[in-house]
């Protein structure tokens, strides 16, 4: 069963890429994504994000988990992502352009100049808090709780910031400015679906993050 799994993950990874590989699809794509542009948003991140968080899991436990994990609902979560990062890449990157415009940024006319300062920014203000909504939509699906009344406050508390800021946090510097400095080269139409297959190297970050958080608790059982 685990090497089934194995196989399907890696069989829809490769399908993406595929179906990008051809000029055709490739077309009907770029034309989908400007059309509708949250419905795109929102299915490639709950597709590619919820691969990504399964990637978490299996780095965490070693073992594929399908069942009892309310899947459904971490790929609903996914796609509210994926629909925010619709408006979250534009909102940023003509940002940026009109501070660079403005002779408020160096880098005016210069292409990666303005792509990294378009990936500083919405990592550094943006990132971060994202990840954080994220671990508590985690949390309360985990407990079953993610369509009834949500506890804020005790979930909040009860994330393990030490590991969140160490792994999480240093990772939105030196991983997330630079892979998002070459997405925001891409085309727009691009960028969503760049961070897409992003989202399943966050998935890994998360769950190195997540096996950090669990390793002081499996100490005394050793």
């Amino acid at each position: 069963m685990e090497r089934l799994t194995t196989a399907c993950w890696l069989a829809i990874l490769g399908a993406v890429v595929a179906f990008l590989a051809l000029p055709d699809a490739r077309a009907a794509f770029e034309e989908a994504t400007r059309a509708h542009p949250y419905l795109l948003g929102m299915v490639k991140i709950a597709v590619l994000g919820t691969m990504g968080e399964l990637l978490g899991k299996k780095i965490r436990t070693g073992r594929w988990q399908l069942r009892g994990i309310r899947l459904w609902q971490r790929a609903l979560v996914w796609g509210v992502i994926g629909m925010v990062f619709a408006v979250v890449f534009p909102l940023f990157s003509f940002g940026v352009d009109g501070l660079l415009k403005a002779g408020l940024l160096p880098g005016a006319g210069v292409a990666l100049a303005a792509a990294f300062w378009k990936s500083f920014f919405m990592n550094t203000i943006f990132a971060f808090p994202m990840m954080v909504s994220h671990r508590i939509s985690d949390t309360l699906i985990e407990r079953g709780q993610l369509f009834s009344r949500w506890p804020l406050v005790e979930v909040f508390v009860g994330i393990e910031w030490k590991g969140m800021f160490r792994v999480v946090g240093a990772a939105c510097l030196w991983f997330w400015v630079p892979a998002h400095t070459v997405t925001f080269l891409l085309p727009p139409e691009y960028r969503v679906l760049s961070a897409a297959l992003l989202a399943i190297a966050l998935g890994f970050i998360m769950g190195l993050a997540n096996r950090r958080a669990a390793a002081p608790e499996a100490a005394p059982a050793a």
